[in-house]
């Protein structure tokens, strides 16, 4: 990235100098009374500094709610007016940019659908010269680093030095507790090839689900990432996007009260190995897993074969080799031999049971 101009610590640009950054509100304005009573209620949480609200939504597929425009930043301007909140939004066009400007808005954020296409990113980084405003960008929604560096390269470019990433997670295609999979170990390397940059978590739209908030937004807070993004909606089971993940004000008190802000005391190289560690470990049991996934899928068909063939389930020969076999190889690898035994038996058990369930299915 450009030496020129610096990216300003987020300190210096910060409500009140507050760290860790709170950013809450709905996911999109809906009325004026839902802007309203959401940021009232947001504002009496005293670590709750900026309210965000989509005001241009891109929906996957047309003919859905795609944002009230420019009436809801007249709603926001109310509010702030009101509360002293400061005020965030996306922008996806130049257009946007200007109205937004028009209406005061304190900082912009670049999303996901727009990181994703250098030229619409460029016409951004375009009509923000000049403008002193922070903007933060998110991730794309592919894990490419480059293209998220890109995105943040062509902003500064432009003379912004009030920057920060926003992590939001990443789309993926394998079967996930999260809606976007955090991926740690992408804002982890952006972190250090830009340390100078500050990193916000949006913890709602990696878990997709109220109940992963707290743990995901802890894990953001002890790998050190500078804030957090969630959102919050007055009536959140009726909203009209992302109802799932949105959470009432008195909820997200709630949450923000069990979170714990660390020193940061220890190094910051050790946390970042660590995860390395911790997100090859969970490499590792996603593997398991679906190694233990197929083999019980052979289990099943040597089951099948067995009844076709009327052969008895147990074969003790065949499981005293094993044994023999597994254990051999497993202590040669280190491995302790008492858990070896526990871990062979327990999956020759379950294997029994499976091969037992498909003798019986004739005479259910």
């Amino acid at each position: 990235m450009s030496p020129s101009p610096q990216i300003h610590d987020l300190t210096s640009w910060l409500p009140q100098g507050a760290e860790p950054l709170i950013i809450a509100g709905p996911c999109s304005a809906e009325t004026r009374e839902q802007v309203l009573q959401t940021g009232r209620q947001l504002a009496r949480l005293s670590q709750v500094k900026v309210y965000r609200a989509g005001i241009w939504k891109p929906r996957t597929r047309p003919d859905g709610f795609e944002g009230v425009g420019e009436e809801g930043l007249k709603w926001m301007r109310e509010l702030k007016a009101e509360t002293g909140l400061q005020l965030t939004t996306e922008v996806a066009n130049p257009h946007h940019i200007e109205l937004a400007l028009k209406h005061k808005i304190d900082m912009f954020w670049i999303g996901a659908r727009t990181v994703v296409n250098p030229f619409s990113v460029q016409e951004l980084a375009e009509a923000l010269k000049g403008v002193d405003v922070p903007v933060l960008v998110k991730n794309p929604l592919t894990p490419d680093l480059k293209l998220w560096m890109g995105a943040l390269e062509r902003i500064h470019k432009a003379g912004i030095n009030k920057l920060a990433a926003i992590h939001r997670g990443f789309h993926y295609f394998k079967q996930s507790p999260y809606r976007n999979a955090p991926m740690w170990e992408i804002p982890i390397e952006l972190r250090r090839l830009l340390p100078s940059l500050p990193v916000i978590t949006d913890i709602s739209h990696i878990t997709g689900r109220r109940d992963l908030l707290q743990s995901v937004a802890q894990k953001a807070l002890d790998l050190e990432t500078n804030g957090l993004m969630i959102e919050s909606h007055i009536d959140p089971e009726h909203a009209l996007t992302d109802a799932d993940q949105q959470i009432s004000p008195s909820d997200l008190e709630k949450l923000l009260a069990t979170l714990i802000v660390r020193e940061r005391t220890g190094s910051i190289d050790f946390q970042h190995k660590l995860e390395e560690l911790r997100t090859e470990i969970d490499k590792l049991d996603g593997e398991l897993m679906q190694l233990l996934a197929r083999r019980m899928e052979v289990v099943g068909e040597i089951g099948a074969y067995k009844k076709e063939n009327n052969i008895t389930i147990l074969q003790l020969k065949r499981w005293k080799h094993m044994i023999e076999d597994r254990l051999a190889i497993g202590m040669s690898m280190g491995l302790d031999r008492e858990f070896l035994l526990l871990l062979l038996e327990l999956v020759h058990e379950t294997s029994i049971q499976l091969q037992t369930r498909i003798f019986n299915q004739d005479r259910d």
